[in-house]
């Protein structure tokens, strides 16, 4: 499994420095590369003789030019511009594959970062060393064993991060799920999650706290001259409060998914449309606050970690307007009810309770459907029929 471990750098301002110059390097190779290969497209389609554009083809031409024309490039380490243009070949990949739109030009200041392949820097405890520049000082040591791939260095407000990705086979520093059954997880706006043991966990909601200082930094730097010292610090002290809401959104989530995950051998959720629901402009705001494709992304990896297994319900799979006491199926359940009485056994219900304990049983059954049929296992009576194959609706969460 590669896992990747972020850790906080302290560099001095001299290195500091050093990484926004190889950031700026990776972004200029990175567009340089993007029109280049749009040139080059455009020139294949006019005339079919022409080679199609490609991220080998490119970095050879950049290789060949950026001595003369681009100098100031050999100030940092040749991976930056290189890597850059890799990642560009990543993101062409995905677009034509259908699972990405076009890529775009990247903007100074925006997600400033470059990567390092395993054989261009070194690890010893809490310092690395940066190719052209030398030791940097880490907050705290690798702690994953096994094989480094790469290492991307990137800023976030005024710190810099580098993530580090290993190969990595020795995952006995988490133990296995505890065996507290099963366990069916309804995400909302009012509250993050509710339980379908009745736990409910109410969320930060970080950016609807901090919204009105939000608005007042926001506010003070549009009175700020453009290019000015007094704009410049405008601009960080917002970046540093953006970094501080996403701070406590993702201490949140990971708290959550990882009480979740250490409980729950089987989970349930929703495969919700998170797409769709930010098209309404009265709940957007709330919706991105809560970060529910961050939960799923983390219950999915960490559950992995601990053998545990995560059950999507199909995005259609009516787990709110459905009476977990009797099945009923009610025709509507508009938004602003939150409890209703079943009309068949009379049963009173909490919306996101009942949610949740629908996708409990989601999660039971089709674990059974998957596992526990008849002629199911290694003495399965072959005679009797077939053992069941998995449900597509119930696979395990998988992102692309």
């Amino acid at each position: 499994m590669i896992l990747a471990h972020q850790i906080a750098l302290t560099p001095n301002n001299a290195q500091a420095t050093h990484f926004a110059r190889a950031a700026g390097v990776a972004r200029f190779a990175y567009n340089w590369a993007l029109a280049e290969w749009g040139r080059q497209y455009e020139a294949h389609k006019t005339d079919p003789a022409q080679p199609r554009p490609s991220q080998a083809a490119l970095r050879r031409q950049l290789n060949a030019i950026k001595r003369e024309q681009f100098p100031w490039m050999l100030e940092v380490t040749k991976n930056a511009p290189q890597m850059a243009i890799i990642q560009l070949g990543e993101a062409f990949r995905h677009f034509f594959a259908g699972r990405a739109r076009y890529p775009k030009f990247r903007r100074k200041g925006v997600h400033d970062r470059f990567t390092l392949t395993n054989d261009q820097f070194v690890l010893d405890g809490c310092r690395i060393r940066i190719p052209n520049l030398g030791w940097v000082r880490m907050r705290e040591s690798l702690r994953f064993t096994g094989k480094i791939l790469s290492a991307t260095i990137s800023r976030v407000a005024d710190r810099w991060f580098v993530s580090i990705s290993v190969d990595t086979q020795d995952l006995s520093h988490l133990p296995k799920a505890e065996n507290q059954g099963a366990v069916g997880v309804d995400l909302g706006v009012s509250a993050l999650a509710t339980l379908s043991t009745g736990e409910v966990v109410t969320g930060p909601k970080a950016h609807t706290a901090l919204l009105q200082r939000l608005r007042r930094l926001s506010r003070s730097l549009s009175r700020k001259q453009k290019g000015s010292a007094n704009a410049r610090k405008a601009r960080a002290r917002l970046a540093r409060l953006h970094a501080r809401i996403a701070n406590i959104r993702q201490d949140a989530l990971h708290q959550l998914t990882t009480n979740l995950s250490r409980r729950f051998p089987v989970i349930g959720i929703e495969d919700l449309n998170v797409a769709g629901m930010l098209r309404n402009r009265r709940l957007a705001r709330l919706i991105a606050d809560m970060g529910f494709f961050e939960f799923r992304r983390q219950l999915g990896y960490k559950s992995d970690l601990r053998g545990g297994q995560v059950v999507v319900a199909d995005r259609w799979f009516a787990s709110s307007k459905t009476c977990s006491c009797c099945g009923h199926v009610l025709e509507s359940l508009p938004l602003a009810v939150r409890t209703w009485t079943c009309p068949t056994c009379q049963a009173r219900h909490d919306r996101d309770g009942n949610a949740a304990f629908n996708l409990r049983n989601y999660a039971v059954s089709s674990m059974a459907s998957a596992c526990g049929g008849e002629g199911a296992g290694l003495g399965g009576n072959a005679r009797v029929k077939p053992a069941p194959m998995k449900q597509e609706v119930s696979a395990k969460a998988t992102y692309g």
